[in-house]
């Protein structure tokens, strides 16, 4: 595999608690388990590099005991940084609340992800063959935003940048949104957040409207189902929904970050766009069998895991296809 992933993101510590549901207000739950690990930016490079991409972190760490917890996650995943410590902030964290039915509830505080300027951003270069990415999260925080966007619209032409816009992403102002979503070569988010970009409509709809109103410089984008899979939709107006896997989930949370990770991964070596999502569909279902966020599987798991669903005609063979103008 050539080039690297140049992820330009922001990495927190999250503090994981396990409850059977989450507790009505003015009373308390005592958790069943309690993890600390590395979260955010971290899940999605840590599905890139466990299927065989290069990654390198151009966002900001802290120079406090969260920050050097997130360090030893990088080290631990071959996961290289490319910018200095904040000297004035620790990282951030979240408090991640993990229910019963595998769904999850967030409370997050920034740090140091939450400032970047184009002076941290100096030792970051991009060469032929890299991707890059960000997401919404980054795009959000009023000390980020504008240098980003600022350093994405400044990517050469030849260097295919990667958006995720998150459920925070009506928080992103819409001038920053629309001039990120301008520059992108591929966007992938869910149904809510395509809403919340193109308006309403079905899948099809939004997909189409994305690329022709919001991205138009993009190869394609796909729009995330959960367990239902995922829609494709390419430049040429070609389209697929590429149908999930049905598994035993006990832990949602990093889904979305393993699905785009593994997509780009499968698309940086080459694969066809609606085989690379069927890719990120099975590593999405792998990762959702697994606790923990950071719970990506390696590209020999999810060779196994199709080979498996070939044989036994597991969903996910399915694929409904169309072509539309």
């Amino acid at each position: 595999m050539s080039g690297r992933l140049v992820h330009i993101g922001s990495a927190v510590v999250d503090y994981v608690y396990r409850i059977d549901a989450l507790p009505a207000p003015g009373t308390e739950k005592t958790a069943s388990s309690y993890a600390q690990v590395a979260g955010g930016g971290f899940n999605m490079m840590v599905a890139a590099t466990r299927t065989g991409m290069t990654v390198v972190f151009g966002g900001q760490l802290g120079s406090g005991p969260n920050g050097d917890f997130l360090r030893a996650a990088f080290a631990a995943e071959e996961i290289g940084t490319l910018t200095a410590p904040s000297p004035h902030m620790d990282s951030g964290n979240c408090v991640a609340m993990i229910s019963s039915d595998a769904e999850r509830t967030f409370v997050s505080w920034p740090g140091a992800e939450s400032v970047l300027n184009l002076d941290m951003m100096a030792p970051v270069s991009v060469a032929p063959g890299d991707w890059v990415f960000t997401s919404g999260y980054t795009l959000s925080y009023p000390g980020s935003r504008d240098a980003l966007a600022d350093w994405i619209e400044a990517l050469p032409e030849n260097i295919p940048f990667v958006f995720d816009p998150t459920p925070v992403v009506s928080d992103i102002p819409r001038p920053i949104l629309s001039r990120v979503l301008a520059c992108s070569a591929w966007l992938s988010c869910n149904m809510a957040e395509a809403a919340e970009i193109a308006g309403q409509g079905d899948v099809e709809t939004l997909a189409a409207r994305l690329l022709a109103d919001h991205c138009p410089r993009a190869a394609g984008v796909v729009i995330r189902s959960a367990a239902k899979g995922c829609h494709v939709r390419l430049a040429d107006g070609s389209a697929r929904t590429i149908a999930g896997f049905k598994v035993d989930a006990v832990d949602t949370n990093g889904a979305g970050d393993t699905h785009i990770g593994a997509f780009v991964s499968a698309l940086a070596r080459g694969a066809h766009p609606f085989e690379a999502a069927r890719y990120a569909n099975a590593a999405a279902a792998i990762s959702v069998t697994r606790h923990g966020g950071s719970s990506a599987p390696t590209d020999t798991e999810i060779q196994t895991f199709l080979t498996q669903a070939a044989a036994t005609g597991t969903p996910g063979q399915n694929q409904k296809a169309h072509q539309t103008a």
